[in-house]
């Protein structure tokens, strides 16, 4: 199947031989569709928190968290392209020799972009850039002249908004200056991940093209922001590991090959920050993208919610301790034992039918499901959002149930019961998790065994015309943290505003 340059790619690559033929099979078997026993909602899977104990929560975090190792996890490798494809559209119209008026005119969106361009963030670098290249926005905007505007925002000898990832862009505009939403992060960090000496860490996954841009905007900014909120951050940055990249193969699943013969990789989507949050050695970790951020006059649920997240938590990781230390102590009785099963059953939403009543027979058994990272998992109230959600999932092995965050395409529609379970979903994962990634004695976890490699992605592409297709790892929220132990709790939807089109940020929560 491979030839001597074949095996030299994937060595140089860091992919064994067996992994790469474990890639094939999978394109020629397929990957199984996830099992879906029912939506995990309020009361069933998913934990409201009241205000009371929500209190008890924040202040328990608030009082251990600054004496832990704590980092802000962002993904932060996407480009920004898809934000921009209406004005793509819009830019190839007027090029055509359409006018403003008539393009506004058939598209409700176009007429409120051109109207309200000057209030985004990016207007006043715009007006510099274009500026420098002999051209005034303003004049130009003046007389609905929008080409020239379209193409310094978007191309290289502009901005070049089209090619930047979504760290980069200016996202929200105060009185006297703009923030990137990579600031916004800043801001964030400085509010709940502050350790008592003052350090605030963050952690940036970027793609390897844009690493030094990512590193020079940190650079030009982080003093005014370690002078406002007087702390010192410590920001780190990674790029997806080569060797989780996954090989393409055409529609007969052989491998493809570009014009050079040699093998077709392509990136293995999210999932592949596993292995980077895998190299971690915090205590505890934040996770949320990039895009995810408001402006300061909204920020304080966040940190409300997230210092409650944080809570729980420690509150499950404390108990969770206590009861290995107990198991290790060699005088684990069977009273213990009941009580620790109990535990695991009404906090960590552990199926019964895992854990034998007996001593005799649990004891392994809960040991094995008490060592594993945790996640704690935000969940918004479904509102129609295309993505993954809370579901109890039946393993196919055992037929016992655990929590999981389940994607539309790792559910079978055919089957109609599979599909009405999918659509009775009442809440969304908003990807805002916190988790620990240590063992009782501050051994971290190889992230990696904790991965079901059944449920990764099979897509079709095409390059250079031709047809192929593509795989990615178990998403990094889904299969690849399919046997955490996860709890979900609701949070409030002002949590989740994402920035998906360059119009997501003419809405309320991005003014």
């Amino acid at each position: 199947m491979f030839t001597e340059k074949d095996l030299q790619q994937l060595k140089e690559k860091g992919i064994s031989v067996e992994m790469a033929k474990e890639q094939v099979r999978n394109f020629e078997n397929g990957f199984p569709y996830i099992k879906l026993a029912a939506p995990a909602t309020i009361d069933d899977g998913i934990l409201k928190i009241e205000n009371d104990r929500m209190q008890e929560y924040i202040s328990f975090f608030e009082q251990k968290a600054p004496k832990l190792d704590i980092v802000k996890f962002v993904p932060s490798s996407g480009a920004a392209t898809r934000m921009f494809k209406d004005l793509f559209t819009w830019r190839d119209e007027l090029r055509k020799g359409t006018s403003v008026e008539q393009l506004s005119a058939e598209n409700n969106q176009a007429a409120r972009f051109f109207d309200e361009m000057r209030s985004f963030a990016f207007w006043n670098d715009l007006t510099e850039v274009m500026d420098k290249n002999g051209m005034d926005a303003t004049e130009l905007y003046d007389k609905k002249d929008f080409l020239p505007l379209l193409d310094n925002l978007l191309d290289d000898a502009g901005l070049g908004y089209a090619l930047l990832p979504k760290g980069l862009l200016q996202f929200h505009r105060y009185d006297s200056f703009s923030r990137t939403s990579l600031e916004e992060h800043l801001v964030e960090g400085a509010n709940y991940v502050k350790k008592e000496n003052g350090k605030v860490k963050l952690h940036f996954t970027v793609s390897p093209e844009h690493r030094g841009r990512f590193i020079n905007h940190v650079g030009s900014v982080i003093d005014s922001y370690e002078e406002e909120f007087g702390v010192k951050y410590e920001i780190k940055f990674s790029v997806q590991k080569p060797s989780t990249d996954t090989m393409a193969v055409d529609m007969n699943n052989k491998p493809f090959r570009d014009s050079d013969g040699s093998l077709l990789f392509r990136p293995g989507g999210h999932g592949a920050l596993i292995q980077n949050l895998t190299e971690l050695n915090e205590d505890m970790v934040f996770i949320k993208n990039i895009d995810n951020v408001v402006p300061d006059r909204l920020k304080q649920e966040t940190y409300t919610y997230k210092k409650l997240l944080g809570g729980i938590l420690l509150f499950l990781q404390e108990k969770i301790f206590k009861i290995l230390n107990e198991m290790e102590s060699g005088t684990f009785t069977e009273d213990e034992y009941a009580v620790a099963r109990t535990f695991a059953i009404e906090y960590l939403y552990i199926d019964p039918a895992k854990l034998p009543a007996d001593v005799s027979t649990g004891y392994d058994k809960l040991r094995e499901i008490l060592e594993r990272p945790i996640r704690i998992c935000g969940m918004v109230k479904n509102v129609g959002e295309p993505g993954g959600g809370p579901f109890w999932v039946i393993d196919k092995s055992n037929g016992t149930r655990s929590l999981q965050i389940v994607e539309s395409s790792q559910v079978n529609h055919g089957d109609t019961d599979q599909k009405k379970i999918f659509e009775q979903s009442t809440h969304f994962n908003p990807v805002d998790l916190v988790c620990s990634l240590k063992d009782q004695h501050n051994n971290k976890f190889d992230l990696r065994s904790f991965v079901d490699p059944e449920t990764g992605f099979i897509s079709e592409k095409s390059k250079d015309g031709k047809d192929l297709k593509a795989q990615e790892l178990p998403g990094l929220w889904n299969g690849a943290m399919a046997y955490w132990n996860t709890i979900f709790v609701e949070v409030p939807l002002i949590t989740f505003n994402p920035v998906k089109t360059i119009m997501d940020l003419l809405r309320d929560e991005h003014r």
